[in-house]
């Protein structure tokens, strides 16, 4: 099965990227985050992991009620609950797949499974079997395969595919392997496993060494046909293998890797925009492809290469990944429809007037204050919208006022709705975000600590709104918070309070390493 030179597209933000520290993301922003995968033409979306929680079951069923041009897919360990519920999530999708997976190196074995190889190899045909009763597509993970004894290696493989698995994943769960080492390995796997053909062969890399889209790369060259990836490499740890770079890779360097993709590139840059915003996890400037930075040229040598023909320093052009200007340039006499119609091109739809409503009466306060709407103004309203009329949503702003001036100290008045009952503060702090911050503790009384503060511009010009993440960790969880505003103080509370709100009312899900 792996003689294509179509490589499938394995998009998992939706659950290996969701298991970075604070990344956590809703059930509607998933499906919007879902539905822009789907216009991009992602082969297979994972979109979470069934079991780990109510919120995340609700997520995978969401996904795979209202995608239809994708594979959906649920993880599940080889464990009957876990299997099940996978499949209970999927019954509605056109078309599902459940991920099941078990350790197979030595030393996840012995100390994390506390079990012999014999029994881990009953276990896995006994999960992709008890998975196929429930869906003909199954894929099977050895997690820390590159550090998986090569024979047993084979022995479990050939056992998998034997026992229904449709798709065998090689991940390098720890992100030790290097390119030629493990391009070799999926070449030698390749050669083998006596039914190999029966299978497609996939990898899975993580990016601890900043290898992962090295290592998917040499894999598809020894014959791999499916990458899993995330948009901007989001994941834990170091990330994963990036979707966006991994597909430019195999559009630019056709002539080297011989493969093709199935993606619409112009959507990745909104997708990637979409992911950071609702992650509250900014891409750095010179991220490749994505980044603010990809196709700017500062040095005069680099401009006047370009100038004069581009290919002289740019490999692809920024149309093709979706760097554009499209904008929505609407004012205060703008219509309904055309809000509306401009949403669902970027992927949003509303459950109902309400939610419709209230993103339109944000949509006309921020043109009263911006001349040109942007679409990540849109996408920052639209998350915006749905942090604050969250019917578990504990606290609300409700006043803000702020004074700072040089030589004094800056002081923050705030009123705050908590548990449905307003309360005021003022405090004084090193700057105004300080007070402000120390002002909502005040009323909040949380117990959390600060771990990042970080201000972002969402698009261009003086009269751009501020996209604020803030990371507060309390007892070992760590939630991000988001808030978008032209004035960036007032985005800093908002990004305050969305995090506290979202530690309140989020509960702890196991999530499993692959």
């Amino acid at each position: 099965m792996s003689s294509s030179n179509r490589v499938i597209i394995f998009d998992t933000t939706l659950r290996d990227g969701e298991q970075s520290p604070g990344a956590s993301m809703t059930q509607d922003e998933k499906l919007r985050i879902a539905k822009l995968l789907e216009k991009m033409r992602v082969d297979v979306i994972e979109a979470g992991f069934a079991i780990a929680s109510p919120g995340d079951f609700a997520g995978v069923k969401s996904v795979a009620d209202h995608i239809k041009d994708s594979t959906v897919c649920s993880l599940a360990r080889a464990l009957d609950g876990d299997i099940d519920r996978a499949g209970e999530a999927l019954k509605n999708a056109n078309s599902g797949r459940i991920h099941t997976f078990i350790a197979t190196s030595p030393i996840h074995m012995k100390y994390k499974l506390q079990m012999q190889p014999d029994q881990v190899v009953e276990r896995a045909i006994y999960a992709v079997k008890r998975a196929r009763n429930l869906m003909d597509d199954v894929e099977f993970s050895l997690e820390d395969a590159s550090r998986t004894e090569f024979d047993f290696m084979c022995r479990i493989v050939e056992a998998a595919i034997d026992a229904g698995a449709r798709t065998i994943n090689i991940p390098d769960t720890v992100g030790y392997a290097v390119p030629e080492e493990f391009g070799a390995t999926i070449g030698r796997l390749m050669n083998a496993v006596p039914n190999i053909d029966k299978a497609m062969i996939s990898v899975h890399c993580h990016n601890d060494l900043g290898l992962a889209v090295a290592n998917s790369l040499s894999a598809v060259n020894h014959g791999a046909r499916q990458v899993e990836c995330t948009i901007n490499g989001l994941g834990e740890r170091a990330g994963n293998a990036s979707l966006e770079e991994i597909v430019m890779a195999i559009r630019t360097r056709a002539d080297a890797l011989n493969v093709t993709t199935n993606i619409d590139t112009k959507h990745i840059v909104p997708t990637s925009r979409l992911v950071s915003g609702v992650t509250g996890f900014p891409v750095q400037p010179n991220k490749a492809i994505v980044g603010a930075n990809a196709f700017a040229h500062e040095s005069g040598i680099h401009q006047d290469g370009v100038l004069k023909h581009r290919e002289t320093y740019e490999i692809m052009t920024a149309q093709d990944v979706g760097w554009n200007d499209n904008k929505m340039v609407m004012g205060k006499h703008s219509g309904r429809a055309a809000f509306r119609a401009r949403l669902e091109e970027l992927g949003t739809s509303f459950a109902n007037d309400v939610a419709f409503n209230d993103a339109f009466r944000r949509f006309k306060e921020l043109a009263d204050k911006k001349h040109e709407i942007f679409d990540e103004d849109l996408q920052a309203l639209v998350s915006e919208t749905g942090m604050e009329t969250a019917e578990n949503a504990r606290f609300k702003l409700t006043s803000l006022q702020v004074t700072s001036q040089i030589g004094e100290t800056p002081v923050a008045h705030v009123k705050l709705m908590k548990d449905d009952v307003e309360a005021a503060a003022e405090s004084v702090g090193s700057g105004p975000v300080d007070a402000v911050f120390k002002a909502i503790e005040q009323v909040a009384d949380s117990g959390t600590s600060l771990e990042l503060y970080s201000v972002n511009a969402i698009t261009s010009g003086t009269d751009s709104q501020g996209e604020v993440t803030v990371r507060l960790e309390k007892a070992g969880r760590i939630v991000n918070g988001l808030g978008a505003d032209t004035d960036i103080i007032i985005a800093s509370a908002k990004a305050y309070i969305h995090a506290l709100n979202t530690l309140d009312s989020g509960a702890e899900k196991a999530h499993p390493q692959v």
